[in-house]
């Protein structure tokens, strides 16, 4: 009878295993690689896509990025470390995660650029009274959703 564990990434067997525990150490690792892996790439796919969220303001910046660091953590330790000291985005990130704030200047920013954008959707491109009442609405969430944040200096 062997005594084996599942701990933190690795499979331990205190006791001489067959050729079938070798295989399945074998099968545990793969599949915790293939898991780093698909988490690093969620992560930068949220990374990328909350990058874009500063100049698109119906893509929610801090969100994407709060996901990129947790992804990071449980992937790709050098990627997290990058990305916490990244001279623009790390301080928001660890601004965010012990203060629950957003600085003054990036609300201002946020909420414009939002409702210019959706204004000009509700008005220029949408010709349906529903679709431009769904524009409203959601600039009108969004700016809640941002305002509901204590304000950073």
């Amino acid at each position: 009878r062997n005594n084996c564990i599942l701990k933190l990434n690795s499979y331990v067997c205190t006791t001489a295993g067959s050729i079938r525990d070798l295989q399945f150490v074998s099968f545990i690792t793969r599949q915790v690689q293939q898991m780093k892996i698909l988490l690093t790439i969620l992560g930068l796919i949220s990374l990328g896509l909350g990058i874009l969220g500063i100049f698109l303001p119906v893509l929610p910046t801090t969100p994407l990025l709060l996901l990129s660091a947790f992804l990071f953590l449980r992937s790709n330790r050098k990627l997290y470390e990058w990305l916490m000291n990244h001279p623009k985005l790390g301080p928001y990130i660890s601004n965010f995660l012990h203060h629950k704030t957003i600085p003054l200047k990036i609300k201002i920013i946020s909420i414009s650029t939002l409702w210019i954008t959706l204004l000009f959707c509700a008005f220029g491109v949408a010709e349906h009274w529903a679709l431009r009442l769904f524009f409203l609405a959601l600039a009108t969430g969004i700016t809640i959703h941002i305002l509901s944040y204590k304000t950073s200096r």
